[in-house]
């Protein structure tokens, strides 16, 4: 048995061992001098799984997201790079990473071991399913308000700008010998940590109980990681650099302990946004890269079929954005539906752009409006696609109108 062979083995004994209600081999992790007790799984794609996991001598959890690097340094590198990029983008609605470490497995493999935050309301895509499950709904103002948190953590991607510090010395001296320690000790000394509130983002036949996120967006008086609010811009002597997410679903949008805070998650798929496509090689790549790291449903179109002389940019994240608003008020992403999955294309219905809402006898209970700011994020076209400024500020416009 090669190694690659040997590596991809492991990945499937951890798939057999959840499907016979083993967490883990060993039910306890020794990771940077501390025991964790594995707890339960999460989630899992492609060569990582996310676990709960409590740290034994404190008691506290975490989400520990364990990826298996089957094809050598390369892949390590990759993984690290996902957990870079939870470091460079701080704002309250892009989770934190708390600490990493890679370890070698008795196969000779690699494993990158990343520590996040643990929130205990799940997943966006958890509440759509509860919705359906119940037969309940969100109500059109707490909707887009949630909504809007997420267009805030977007937007950082979007207009992040260098040079950027994204943690201070005395803070990568602390994670070099154990981040999670020096987060602990941040968030002890911050305040960070909330507690969590009786409002949370659950479906009921009137509505939300989202009823008191109508503040200001977070890092809008403060500047968070250089986002002051300011738009697209040239105001200062930095140079934005847009990166782009490339997997914006409801499945890596977290709902903070407080039931009102969208984090946005899972970097893996992350990539500066701006890349022009030179020659078909390069372009049969993105389409490629991105059949593997950007969900289908959510995709936009110029993933599907990346032109030659074509550029790629932060838009792609603009149509994910007009899929999860859809998926938050219907149920699934309008790419997804009945029709489709009866042998149907998604990836034709993409690209032909068709956006089918219910009929007035279906009662659709929201808004014109609000399915027009659906559909202008849901352009083929990605040069007259919305920006995210522009999602921001027709969401704010929504949010204004007299009940």
């Amino acid at each position: 048995m090669n190694f690659n062979t040997q590596a991809i083995f492991a990945v499937i004994s951890d798939t057999l061992s959840q499907l016979t209600g083993c967490c883990l081999p060993n039910p306890t992790l020794y990771i940077n001098r501390r025991s964790f007790k594995v707890i339960k799984l999460l989630g899992e794609g492609g060569f990582s799984f996310v676990y709960l996991v409590q740290d034994v001598a404190t008691g506290r959890l975490y989400a520990l997201k364990k990826i298996r690097c089957p094809f050598g340094s390369e892949g390590v590198q990759d993984a690290m790079k996902e957990a870079e990029m939870y470091r460079t983008f701080q704002h309250e609605n892009v989770i934190k990473v708390v600490d990493t470490c890679v370890v070698s497995d008795k196969d000779g493999s690699k494993i990158v071991y990343i520590f996040l935050p643990y929130f205990k309301r799940g997943n966006l895509l958890d509440a759509i399913s509860a919705n359906l499950l119940h037969h309940t709904h969100f109500s059109e103002p707490d909707m887009l308000r949630f909504f809007r948190g997420i267009c805030y953590g977007v937007r950082t991607l979007h207009c992040h700008r260098l040079p950027n510090v994204p943690i201070s010395s005395r803070e990568q001296d602390d994670t070099s010998t154990n981040g999670i320690e020096a987060w602990e000790s941040r968030e002890s000394r911050t305040g960070l940590r909330r507690q969590p509130s009786a409002i949370s983002f659950t479906g009921s036949e009137g509505g939300t109980g989202l009823t008191d996120m109508s503040r200001s967006g977070p890092g809008e008086a403060n500047g968070v990681n250089g986002d002051n609010g300011l738009g697209p811009a040239e105001d200062n002597d930095e140079v934005i650099v847009p990166f782009a997410h490339r997997d914006i679903k409801p499945a890596n949008v977290i709902i903070a302990d407080d039931g009102q805070t969208p984090i946005l998650m899972d970097f893996g798929s992350m990539a500066r946004a701006r890349v022009k496509i030179q020659t078909r090689q390069q372009a049969l790549y993105e389409q490629d890269l991105a059949a593997e790291k950007s969900s289908m449903p959510y995709r936009a179109p110029e993933l599907f079929d990346v032109k030659t002389g074509s550029t790629l940019d932060e838009k792609v994240d603009i149509w994910s954005l007009g899929c999860t608003l859809y998926a938050m008020a219907y149920g699934t992403s309008p790419f997804e539906t009945n029709q489709i999955s009866q042998g149907g294309s998604i990836a034709l219905a993409v690209l032909n752009g068709t956006v089918r809402f219910p009929t007035a006898d279906q009662a659709d209970r929201y808004s014109t409006d609000f399915r027009d700011l659906i559909r202008a994020m849901l352009v083929v076209d990605p040069a007259m696609r919305l920006d995210i400024h522009e999602v921001i500020e027709r969401v704010d416009l929504l949010l204004t109108r007299p009940l």
